[in-house]
């Protein structure tokens, strides 16, 4: 079953308060608090029982997590500040429903999740592109041979990363992707 809804300038300015918040929460909080906030609610919150469509936009809070902490990866600023401002307002038990309301409490997250998705589509594409690349590579038998594949992959994160960014200006001069909130 498929449900619709509209969001009126109301519901979208609450939805801007509360990512704002979660910007401030950015802007004066360490990385790796975020980061192990984030890890923390993805493991504690009632996701089991949860309605799919809110299953699954929290289960791709996983897959951020796993692209922000690949050090291969190295995502840079400022699609590593999207992506911790995504991760930052999920963390927040205190948003516009607080996550332990029953049944709802988490379906602002799912609303906020896949609006912030969309804005970085692009670079969760290149983050699957990548480790899939990778993963097909072969083992290095000796330093010469990790060198050769530090190279590799530090060309095959260049490129991606190049196409990631042309893809948002793309959208972004077409107005693609914005969902309202701004970013």
């Amino acid at each position: 079953m498929k449900i619709t809804f509209e969001l009126d300038a109301g519901d979208i300015d609450r939805f801007h308060d509360a990512l704002a918040r979660a910007e401030r929460r950015v802007a004066c909080a360490d990385e790796c608090d975020i980061v192990d906030a984030a890890r923390h609610a993805l493991g504690h919150l009632p996701i089991a029982a949860a309605p799919g469509y809110i299953r699954r936009q929290i289960e791709a809070v996983a897959g951020l997590l796993a692209m922000v902490e690949d050090d291969a990866w190295a995502l840079p600023p400022p699609e590593r500040t999207q992506v911790l401002r995504l991760l930052a307002y999920f963390s927040d038990p205190d948003d516009l429903i607080p996550d332990d309301v029953e049944v709802i409490g988490l379906l602002d997250d799912a609303i906020m999740l896949e609006l912030l998705m969309k804005q970085v589509r692009h670079v969760v594409a290149a983050y699957a592109e990548f480790t899939e690349a990778r993963a097909g590579l072969p083992a290095a038998a000796d330093s010469a041979q990790r060198i050769a594949l530090a190279r590799t992959v530090a060309r095959l994160r260049a490129r991606l990363h190049a196409r990631m960014r042309r893809r948002t200006v793309r959208d972004a001069v077409a107005g693609i992707g914005a969902a309202g909130l701004g970013g």
